[in-house]
């Protein structure tokens, strides 16, 4: 086929295999230099020429996207884990949010995405549509009686969205240095916490945990 010579030899058999290998490669070189990567790089650990990478990815921000999005069901999946067995939302969300600060700073890929989005690039996707239901494909899954609290679908669109747009903020403007990882938390769980508590009150949902099933 046109456009996938090369490959080391190792020609792929279609167009999806081009790219998944195209976008595995990224995310390799991505992990081991913990920083951005350019379309050249990518080529030429392949063993193809730029034009055939660009035929799947018009430049190297879409790539390094797609890359990252191959780590995080990965990360969803360590993020559910960390919030096991929490069914208050508030402290639910606040651990949440907290555990993903601090994954941030140990998973090159996601931190990758949010500096593109701090210049630019990719502002507009953390609160696109595949972001919004990725949040709640991870919401829906904590221990938390959402319907409960009274968070219906709507509500928890919009909490997963203010959630999105604070894990950003925190990227852009970072913690103190001088506070500690438990004040980062008293500070989460009284803002962000204390509004997904009043929301629920607003709604006529409950203020304490849910009995036990």
């Amino acid at each position: 086929m046109a456009g996938r010579r090369g490959w080391d030899g190792q020609p792929p058999a279609s167009d999806e295999d081009a790219a998944a290998r195209i976008v595995s490669m990224a995310a390799k070189l991505m992990a081991d230099k913990g920083s951005g990567i350019s379309i050249a790089e990518v080529a030429n650990a392949l063993g193809v020429i730029r034009q055939t990478v660009y035929r799947y990815f018009p430049n190297a921000e879409s790539l390094m996207a797609a890359a990252a999005i191959t780590t995080v069901g990965a990360f969803f999946d360590r993020l559910i884990v960390a919030v096991a067995g929490i069914t208050d939302p508030a402290d639910a969300m606040t651990e949440g949010v907290l555990f993903t600060l601090e994954e941030i700073t140990r998973t090159p890929h996601l931190g990758i995405v949010l500096s593109e989005a701090n210049r630019g690039s990719h502002a507009p996707a953390m609160a696109s549509e595949q972001a919004m239901e990725l949040g709640m494909q991870v919401i829906t899954r904590f221990d938390v009686d959402w319907a409960h609290y009274s968070f219906d679908e709507t509500l928890l669109r919009e909490l997963v969205e203010h959630t999105l747009r604070t894990i950003l903020s925190f990227f852009i403007a970072p913690n103190p240095a001088g506070r500690s990882r438990d004040e980062l938390r008293d500070y989460l769980r009284r803002w962000l916490g204390g509004a997904v508590l009043a929301q629920a009150a607003a709604a006529g949902g409950a203020a304490t945990p849910a009995a036990p099933v």
